[in-house]
């Protein structure tokens, strides 16, 4: 992609319509009904990597709810993508980090589609400082409340409703790997997600259901905007190896193969689109 201008966002959720350039959400290629007749929830579904997830689900088969905290612009959009691949699109606004929200979620879901056949947990929130000193009870609260919290909740919520060949997808991030000094607290919870979902695959491994997880890289979201100045944000990506921030249609199939028959033998795993960072090795 060509570079991403100097922009600041002044609140999270970030808005992806502000966004400029506009991110890569649209599926590279045609569907092939790998998620046929399913039903799909995926929490921060409105824009950026849920968005581009919402769609690719939608062109191969599912239906798809679509959980949002409050930017209800961007979230019928998504709704509009959806429903132009042929598809339902139930919009869900509220709160991951409150335990009854995520049951409400999942009791529509299931009303509404009839069925729950794969939940991704992708909502996050981000608050970069400076040093450890700098972040407060509130903001650790808030982060792992959102960020750990929201995805213990959802999955709790879901599993009664989710019966063999079913899949829960987590959004990690490199920086449970790797680390980032501006990002201490958000890193810890995407660390916890990986041990989480480690840990969640062995508890349901014997009921057909499988618990893998994504960690992308830098890639181009609202959430970059409304967390950095415009200066970090016009430099973002530019330090891995490809030399550029992904996009989130370069993140999406990573969900996709880990929700779908493909990936059948797979539990308790971890996709890296991270642009070339070498992690785990």
């Amino acid at each position: 992609m060509k570079g991403i201008p100097a922009q600041h966002q002044e609140r999270q959720p970030g808005r992806e319509r502000l966004m400029e350039p506009a991110p890569d959400f649209m599926p590279r290629y045609a569907g092939s009904a790998r998620l046929e007749g399913k039903a799909a929830l995926i929490t921060g579904g409105d824009s950026g990597i849920g968005r581009a997830v919402a769609v690719l689900f939608a062109r191969e088969g599912a239906d798809v709810a679509v959980v949002f905290r409050e930017e209800s612009e961007d979230a019928r959009e998504t709704r509009r993508l959806v429903e132009a691949e042929g598809r339902h699109c139930l919009l869900i606004e509220g709160d991951v980090a409150e335990e009854e929200f995520c049951r409400r979620a999942v009791a529509l879901t299931v009303e509404r589609l009839g069925r729950l056949d794969v939940l991704v947990n992708n909502a996050a929130e981000q608050h970069p400082r400076e040093a450890l000193e700098d972040i407060s009870a509130e903001q650790l609260a808030r982060t792992f409340a959102t960020n750990l919290f929201g995805y213990v909740f959802m999955a709790k919520a879901a599993l009664p409703h989710l019966g063999k060949g079913a899949a829960i997808v987590n959004t990690t991030s490199v920086t449970a790997y790797r680390g980032s000094f501006h990002l201490i607290d958000y890193a810890s919870t995407k660390g916890a997600i990986v041990a989480f979902t480690r840990s969640l695959a062995q508890a349901v491994a014997d009921r057909g259901i499988r618990v893998n997880a994504v960690a992308p890289g830098p890639i181009w979201t609202p959430l970059i905007p409304a967390s950095f100045d415009a200066e970090h944000v016009a430099t973002f990506g530019k330090n891995v190896p490809m030399g550029r921030p992904g996009q989130p249609a370069e993140v999406a199939p990573c969900h996709l193969f880990l929700a779908c028959e493909d990936s059948s033998y797979m539990t308790g795993q971890v996709l890296h689109p991270n642009g070339g960072e070498i992690v785990g090795g």
